[in-house]
């Protein structure tokens, strides 16, 4: 095994679990609470070993049932940095611990969405590492015969290591962020005016989607990045990345489809998000795809065992 580039993010194929969802609409469990009122413990043997400016959590609600992990990392911190990667094996496709182990990374956890279909697996929308554009964000997708012009969510990091979560968009191969994106609605494409983009100064990138918490408020924007028409408003298990007011990164996954932990919809993973101290979130890629590793230890069950998924890339954690 090679070792791995720091060169991008990856997407859970199109088919599992899609390619839209609906603005904060509840999946078909029911009424979507006011609050997920998670019992969140520290996990001691863990944090014993990592260093003060990154703790992890375990949390769970019985009643729901519903069972989470979180890792809180001081950004600011100049001896911790984080990173999108990519796998440079053959079919670009490596385990969440593979790019932990490989990178000697304290904290990894899938990323975007990729396409499991082809080999090497292929990857749709916003990549970008160390100022590389390797592939562009989607510029418009088509649902019905009708085409829909994309700014869909990205999480991305500065030279100076400060996080940025938001509407973007590529142009003549640079990046553009987005007050909000188009007001697309299914059947009713939007008009997407670029005298509203304004330049993203980035060094990497990650695109997903949709963003589910902006200005500290739940918005689940699925529908104005064209998530709608399958299956991802559903329950699902699920994959966040956020940011807090002070600048520090959370990364989050939820369990699903097992007795334990039945998965969350966007807007309770937007809840469960802002209930830990974030601001701005994003959705990542999500199924049996979510996977966080810390100090090497695989926190959730994805898929229901300790059997992770490979994928094309990671978000990961330095910690000197």
């Amino acid at each position: 095994m090679r070792r791995f580039l720091f060169t991008g993010w990856l997407f859970l194929a199109v088919g599992l679990l899609g390619t839209g969802c609906q603005r904060e609409t509840p999946g078909p469990t029911g009424t979507v609470p006011d609050s997920l009122a998670m019992h969140w413990q520290p996990i001691d043997s863990l944090n014993a070993r990592l260093p003060d400016g990154v703790r992890a959590f375990g949390g769970e609600r019985k009643q729901l049932p519903l069972r989470a992990w979180y890792v809180l990392i001081d950004e600011p911190d100049p001896n911790i940095v984080t990173r999108v990667v990519v796998s440079d094996d053959t079919d670009r496709r490596e385990t969440v611990s593979s790019f932990a182990r490989e990178l000697g990374a304290c904290v990894a956890v899938n990323g975007g969405y990729f396409r499991m279909d082809v080999n090497p697996a292929g990857h749709v929308g916003l990549l970008m590492t160390r100022d590389s554009l390797w592939e562009p964000a989607t510029r418009s997708v088509t649902r019905s015969d009708q085409r829909f012009a994309t700014t869909r969510a990205a999480i991305g990091f500065t030279a100076e290591d400060e996080i940025r979560i938001g509407w973007v968009s590529t142009r003549n191969g640079r990046l553009y962020r987005w007050p909000q994106p188009p007001d697309h609605a299914p059947g009713e494409p939007a008009a997407l005016d670029w005298a509203l983009a304004k330049p993203w100064g980035v060094r990497e990138a990650l695109g997903a989607g949709p963003l589910i918490v902006t200005a500290g408020t739940t918005h689940v924007a699925a529908e104005d990045e064209v998530f709608f028409g399958t299956s991802i408003p559903d329950v699902h298990p699920r994959s966040a990345a956020g940011v807090t007011a002070e600048g520090g990164l959370i990364l989050m996954v939820v369990d699903g489809r097992q007795p334990e932990s039945r998965g969350v919809n966007l807007r309770e993973l937007a809840t469960l998000m802002r209930g830990v101290g974030a601001v701005e979130a994003l959705n990542l890629d999500g199924g049996g795809s979510s996977a966080l590793v810390v100090d090497g230890v695989l926190l959730n069950r994805p898929q229901g065992s300790t059997t992770q998924r490979e994928v094309m890339s990671a978000l990961v954690t330095s910690c000197s």
